[in-house]
């Protein structure tokens, strides 16, 4: 059973995101069921999922390999139904593994990548929703650390991922660089986004905004923002 206290903290963050989005999808002039919520839970545990899933959530995402795979299946055995988004940098020789358990992997960002989550995702036969991750640091991709294709590959790399017949590509994804301005970035990952979904219409995800920057995705036409210090209050320290 939850923590009262620490459900009522969760519910009232909950509730100040979702007004946050709101606030943004009437700025831009869009509607709020056009974005999807999903609440990051790297290093919490299981039984914040749990509260989220009780207060309404159904995507949740994760950074890590070794905890998400720990921490899900067990979720899923109780018969929550959700989806999980694997959000973090990954290993070739980890992306079957994470295709086994995750919906959606939305950090592909090169070609080594794909055919080893098509692997995954014939052996748990089903297709896996997968989003190219774009570097939106350029010129210096080396500079944020946070992953991701230059924006001049990416096209190619998406068409990749549509060939396979146990991935479905599904759009792009994007992290704003440190200390730059997160709207002119968004804008260039919008600008990315349409020149795929050109070649490959069903791709129409753009996941892009986190905490501090989610209404800047939004005016920019992001489908999926990506929240969890605003929700979930600071990581846990983890030893």
């Amino acid at each position: 059973m939850s923590n009262p206290l620490r459900r009522d903290e969760v519910a009232r963050s909950l509730q100040a995101v979702r007004e946050r989005i709101a606030r943004a999808t009437a700025s831009a002039g869009r509607d709020p069921a056009e974005i999807t919520l999903i609440v990051v839970t790297k290093f919490f545990p299981a039984d914040d999922v749990r509260l989220l899933h009780d207060l309404g959530v159904r995507d949740f995402g994760e950074n890590r390999h070794q905890e998400a795979s720990v921490k899900y299946p067990p979720l899923r055995a109780e018969g929550r139904e959700l989806c999980l988004h694997f959000i973090g940098q990954l290993q070739s020789n980890k992306a079957a593994a994470v295709a086994g358990y995750a919906d959606v992997v939305q950090t592909v960002d090169r070609a080594r990548l794909v055919s080893a989550l098509a692997r995954g995702a014939e052996h748990r036969g089903r297709p896996l929703d997968c989003l190219v991750q774009i570097d939106l640091d350029l010129p210096d991709p080396s500079a944020s650390g946070r992953g991701g294709i230059p924006l001049e590959e990416a096209a190619a790399l998406a068409t990749q991922v549509a060939e396979h017949d146990q991935l479905r590509l599904r759009g792009v994804m994007a992290v704003a660089p440190l200390g730059a301005d997160p709207e002119a970035a968004f804008r260039t990952l919008g600008g990315a986004a349409r020149r795929i979904r050109a070649d490959h219409p069903e791709a129409d995800w753009v996941s892009a905004g986190m905490s501090g920057d989610l209404e800047a995705a939004i005016a920019q036409g992001a489908t999926h923002v990506r929240v969890g210090t605003a929700i979930l209050g600071s990581r846990p320290t983890v030893r």
